[in-house]
């Protein structure tokens, strides 16, 4: 069946492997990406694919309610995978007021433009609406896992304003019948993502011998998912789950920072032929983040049951990949980091 699909956020490191995924697999859609090309989106991880005839790039803010009404009506959607947010903890504690207008008014601004142009007639729409496992708070060192169920208790403006968001989605389906999906995934990694993130930052500064700044002591445990497999699953619950459903997207793979540094540092040294080891001295303990959650993992086995989705990769093999891809684009580094691409896409996209 023929689908006009609305992908928000498809500049971005886990919106662009969507896209791809989706413009690649899926011919007999139209995939409009909406971005607004902030700091963290970028048109050059979709290069590959910006001349498909079933591609489309629209320049936007999800908060400009009568441009995205607008989209809807004239792009006819039949559905929307949202992932646009702003997403680093660390810019939610000093500018709290961005995340809550970007994650949940902009999450608003989406939902009653699907609403107003759907009205009743909901049959074959659907609104998936991508959110984080950071909503649910953390967890203890006892074995336990996040699931669909447990309890909202979020710790930081960025996870505060995605956990609102997550309530107006369900209140749209509750309230006017909206068909909705939400999913509550782990951290990502691989290709593509911006920089200040934790492992693309630190293979650069190994690459260049920069320190690499540890909260605290390094024992905070997360959840590692390669974000190819994410955007396998988005692909799998947006054709296959049942509206109305929450589901939790997890690699099963949970590492304490320090160990997945020291994992980065050995993979990055061996492959640039360094001694083994030689970077260790680049880790700097640094004072630990404000309200920094101890340990955060889910539980993916009501996706694996229903769906029959699970991770392709281990967590060595997605590392390696990743450290390969980067050391290989350095150019890409280079501009994204320079901000070069910036200036080129606000030229264009005036």
């Amino acid at each position: 069946m023929k689908k006009n699909i609305l992908i928000t956020g498809g500049a971005g490191f886990i919106g662009s492997h969507v896209v791809r995924l989706f413009v690649n697999k899926y011919p007999d859609y139209n995939i409009i990406n909406l971005d607004k090309l902030t700091y963290a989106g970028n048109l050059e991880n979709l290069k590959d694919i910006e001349d498909k005839p079933n591609y489309k790039f629209i320049k936007a803010d999800i908060c400009d309610f009568d441009t995205i009404l607008k989209i809807f009506q004239e792009e006819n959607l039949d559905g929307v995978i949202h992932l646009a947010a702003e997403s680093h903890v660390d810019r939610s504690i000093k500018d709290p007021f961005t995340f809550a207008q970007t994650n949940v008014l902009g999450t608003l601004s989406l939902l009653q433009a699907a609403k107003e142009t759907w009205k009743d007639n909901y049959d074959n729409k659907m609104f998936y609406h991508i959110s984080t496992d950071e909503v649910y708070g953390e967890l203890e060192f006892d074995g336990s896992l996040f699931t669909e169920t447990t309890s909202y208790d979020p710790h930081s403006p960025y996870s505060a304003s995605k956990a609102a968001s997550d309530h107006f989605v369900r209140a749209f389906h509750d309230t006017y019948g909206l068909p909705i999906i939400i999913t509550n995934c782990s951290n990502n990694y691989g290709p593509y993502q911006f920089p200040e993130k934790l492992i693309p930052l630190f293979i650069n500064n190994i690459v260049n011998k920069k320190p690499l700044p540890v909260y605290g002591k390094g024992e905070n445990v997360r959840d590692w998912l390669y974000v190819v497999d994410h955007a396998r699953a988005i692909d799998i619950i947006y054709h296959k789950g049942r509206v109305a459903e929450t589901y939790n997207i997890g690699g099963f793979n949970e590492w304490k920072n320090i160990d997945l540094i020291k994992v980065m540092i050995k993979t990055v040294d061996k492959i640039l032929g360094n001694k083994e080891g030689e970077s260790l001295n680049l880790i700097q303990f640094v004072t630990d983040r404000a309200g920094h959650d101890l340990r955060y993992a889910i539980d993916s086995t009501k996706l694996k049951n229903e769906l029959g989705w699970e991770p392709s990769l281990q967590f060595e093999e997605g590392i390696e990949l990743t450290v390969r891809w980067y050391l290989e684009n350095q150019e890409w580094m280079k501009n994204i980091t320079s901000g070069e691409y910036e200036k080129y896409y606000e030229s264009m996209y005036k």
